[in-house]
């Protein structure tokens, strides 16, 4: 078997031969996390030396572990980084109770993390993996030694137009409209307009990255549950914003014990710029970096000023390397 190809995902295995193998960039690895119910495919950092403390990165809407790459690569000296699939996203297949929601996700990611023993670890979330990650942080905070997250989904009371499209995703029956609809687009016009849509500047993408990201492109609209994928996860944010009470995701924020750290971009087109100060306020203790020329996924536009505030954070709180040391024992 070679290095590129990732054993144990059956359904996207079997087209593996006519859409492309798994990319993987230099110095990753590429493992299938087996549990009940259950499959995630886990990209892996190993770090740069032994004993640093694990973190794990989890995507947004659309999105793979491969979003997560950059970030990865800037901090091996850092962390022991580890990234998922969600489930039905990347190369992991659809949970097998087809639970897609908010919640569903958080529990994916707890059980990943009680199986694997790796807690607690440093908890990166962009956009619906922040949501996602706000969650597992209130619920188990055993599980989260710090919180960074990237434009993460949370309540708004007036939408940007921008992200329209994808909540009405959530409306039945418009899945099948939206496939209709946008047959005839190549999958380099759809990535083109992924990348219009998430970056602030997409003239950022590279050559090569762009190839990369139409070929993913191509590999997913050839899945034959790309779409329920999108439509559930769509559906399940939304429902994630109608909650009140304990699970409303606010409420939620307001319980996260860990420290952390937000990143809006100011050319944001599905999150609004406008909500940082009100998350600022939410999450207790955190710290706020706004990047004006960023837009929805900064960790893969300014990968490198987000590692430095990583950091910093990890400096001023006291959790990073040595904290751990002394934790087990070994300092």
């Amino acid at each position: 078997m070679s290095s590129t190809e990732l054993p144990g995902v059956r359904s996207t295995a079997e087209l593996s031969s006519q859409v492309g193998a798994v990319r993987v960039a230099e110095g990753e690895q590429l493992r299938t996390v087996a549990l009940p119910g259950l499959e995630l495919a886990v990209r892996v950092r190993p770090p740069l030396r032994t004993g640093l403390p694990p973190a794990l990165f989890v995507h947004g809407l659309g999105g793979s572990s491969q979003n997560w790459s950059d970030l990865m690569a800037r901090l091996a000296d850092t962390v022991d980084g580890e990234a998922l699939d969600l489930p039905g996203f990347g190369w992991s297949p659809p949970p097998a109770d087809r639970d897609y929601s908010v919640t569903g996700f958080a529990r994916a990611v707890i059980r990943h993390l009680d199986a694997a023993g790796r807690g607690p670890v440093h908890l990166f979330g962009n956009s619906l993996g922040g949501a996602v990650s706000t969650r597992v942080a209130a619920v188990r905070p055993d599980l989260v030694s710090t919180l960074t997250l990237v434009s993460p989904a949370l309540p708004e009371l007036r939408v940007q137009k921008s992200a329209v499209p994808t909540a009405l995703l959530a409306v039945p029956g418009v899945a099948a409209l939206f496939n209709r609809l946008t047959q005839g687009l190549s999958a380099e016009q759809r990535t083109r307009g992924v990348t219009e849509l998430c970056y602030g500047d997409s003239s950022r993408v590279t050559p090569e990255g762009f190839r990369n990201a139409v070929e993913e492109m191509e590999r997913r609209m050839a899945l034959p549950y790309f779409w329920e994928a999108m439509t559930r996860s769509s559906r399940g944010i939304v429902d994630a914003y109608t909650l009140g009470g304990q699970h409303g995701l606010w409420r939620q924020a307001q319980r996260v014990l860990a420290p952390s750290l937000l990143v809006y971009g100011g050319r944001d087109q599905l999150v609004s710029y406008r909500m940082a100060h009100k998350a600022a306020a939410a999450y207790r203790g955190s710290r706020l970096l706004c990047l004006p020329e960023a837009g929805h996924v900064a960790m893969m536009e300014y990968p490198e000023v987000v590692a430095a505030a990583f950091r910093e954070l990890l400096s001023d709180t006291g959790t990073g390397e040595s904290d751990r040391y002394t934790a087990d024992g070994r300092g």
